[in-house]
């Protein structure tokens, strides 16, 4: 049983100043698997003006101090890399390959790209006799999800860290313990005091308290399209900077070439990773209609071969709690009563499974985009097959969501490909389902603003100063 009642502030473990212990439960179980505090404004408050204080100093730190304390950081990560894995099985019940392999290695590739950001970043700039200068924006408040809860962190902490600004994080509740070892590891590297730090709590405690404080400059929010538009408006009153990471209804278009066959099978294999749990995911797939009931077979064959079960013999674990299972169930059924095709799985766990919160990879063919399953995140291993008469049709059924934050386009012709991706109204469009940490991730429409990763994460982070008549004339 993990119990983790203290929150990180001022460089140390500290009581909440109004006791409320919260219970975590182990997806796989069902069962209680550990205890965390929850926060209160109060703490927030405290917080706050420890990394009020740490600002003066950390804001004026060398770009050499803050290297220095990224690469410790990075040598401390790799070294707890195992607890970490550990921790992301037990709070989210994902199989112990997913949670070694992505969830904990893109932690570790967010770092290693922001120490090789961090070495070149231009805080200066001469424009003609006009120094612009990019300094730290000052104090602020990261709230982050529970699915993907390294990744998530990493995203937000490690530019802030770099551009010199002192942060409080909030991650989920859900799915807290991989962020106290994180914790751990930036208390190991010398990170310090005041600079970062941890309050566990809820929306309604916590992440309300962040938002609407007058003593965060910024907030960096990861969630549902419905909390952040929450977030918007508590922060709206203090005028502070707010970015967004939000819901996603990606649309993947394959297109009718030789690779048709391919394509299909990767879009499927695609949706599956983490249980469909990922703001990105393709769930969405557009396919020729004269080429549908072929979609449907190899569709069919490669939700059936996934795997589900326990999480130290299967691809794909369970949900990450009882509301996302009761969620993801309601809209499978929804599915079903609104007339798409049930091509594969369906409601109810697999078979075999009368324990944890299991579903079953789920595949719709036939859907029109005015379904609910088309239109709303279910965010479990639910893929949508819709069909286009032509490519023009296709872009037009792909941007007819109030999401924008992902797109995909998979295709053995490249310039066919890459014309369709430039029609795609997203922030972040995938050929053939490559991955590159050099790009910025972030969407469109009510899927947010502002981006994350690589060098365009750290400027949300910064504000611009303008300094005329830095030269001579």
């Amino acid at each position: 049983m993990r119990e983790y009642l203290k929150f990180y502030i001022d460089g140390r473990w500290v009581d909440p100043l109004r006791p409320n212990t919260f219970d975590v439960e182990n997806p796989v179980t069902e069962q209680t698997s550990g205890r965390i505090s929850l926060g209160s404004a109060a703490d927030v408050d405290v917080a706050v003006q420890a990394a009020r204080r740490a600002f003066a100093a950390w804001s004026q730190s060398t770009r050499e101090q803050r290297l220095d304390v990224l690469e410790a950081m990075l040598a401390e990560y790799q070294r707890r890399a195992g607890d970490l894995a550990d921790a992301v099985t037990e709070e989210m019940g994902a199989p112990p390959s997913l949670a070694a392999g992505p969830q904990v290695q893109l932690g570790i590739g967010h770092l290693m790209k922001a120490i090789d950001v961090l070495k070149n970043f231009a805080f200066e700039e001469q424009h003609g006799a006009t120094l612009i200068a990019k300094e730290p924006i000052g104090v602020c408040g990261l709230i982050t999800p529970w699915n993907w809860p390294l990744n998530q962190i990493a995203v937000k902490v490690y530019p802030a860290l770099a551009t010199g600004c002192t942060m409080i994080l909030k991650p989920s509740e859900v799915a807290p313990y991989s962020a106290y070892i994180f914790t751990e590891i930036l208390d190991a590297a010398g990170v310090p005091a005041g600079v970062y730090n941890l309050v566990n709590g809820d929306g309604p405690g916590v992440g309300v308290a962040l938002a609407s404080h007058p003593g965060i400059d910024m907030v960096s929010f990861t969630g549902s399209t419905r909390a952040g538009v929450e977030v918007a408006r508590n922060a709206a009153a203090t005028v502070k900077r707010v970015t967004q990471e939000l819901g996603g209804k990606s649309p993947n278009i394959v297109l009718d070439d030789g690779g048709f066959a391919d394509s299909v099978r990767a879009g499927v294999a695609n949706m599956m990773p983490n249980s469909g749990q990922s703001c990105n995911a393709p769930s969405r797939m557009l396919v020729p209609n004269s080429r549908m009931a072929e979609a449907v077979t190899i569709a069919r064959e490669v939700a059936e071969q996934v795997k589900v079960g326990v999480p130290d013999k299967t691809a794909i674990g369970p949900v990450a709690s009882k509301a996302q299972f009761e969620r993801v169930q309601g809209l499978i059924r929804k599915g079903i009563d609104e007339g798409a095709t049930l091509v594969a799985g369906g409601p109810g766990r697999p078979a075999g499974l009368d324990k944890g919160y299991y579903v079953r990879p789920t595949v719709f063919a036939n859907v029109t985009n005015d379904m609910t399953i088309a239109r709303e995140e279910i965010f479990g291993p639910v893929l949508c097959i819709l069909g286009y008469d032509d490519l023009d049709q296709a872009v037009q059924i792909a941007n007819d969501t109030d999401y924008g934050l992902a797109g995909y386009v998979s295709g053995a012709d490249l310039d066919k490909a890459r014309e369709v991706a430039r029609k795609i109204r997203a922030g972040w469009v995938t050929i053939n389902h490559a991955f590159d940490m050099n790009s910025a991730f972030g969407g469109y429409k009510h899927s947010g603003n502002g981006r994350e990763w690589s060098e365009f994460g750290f400027n949300e982070y910064l504000e611009v100063k303008s300094t005329l008549g830095f030269a001579p004339a």
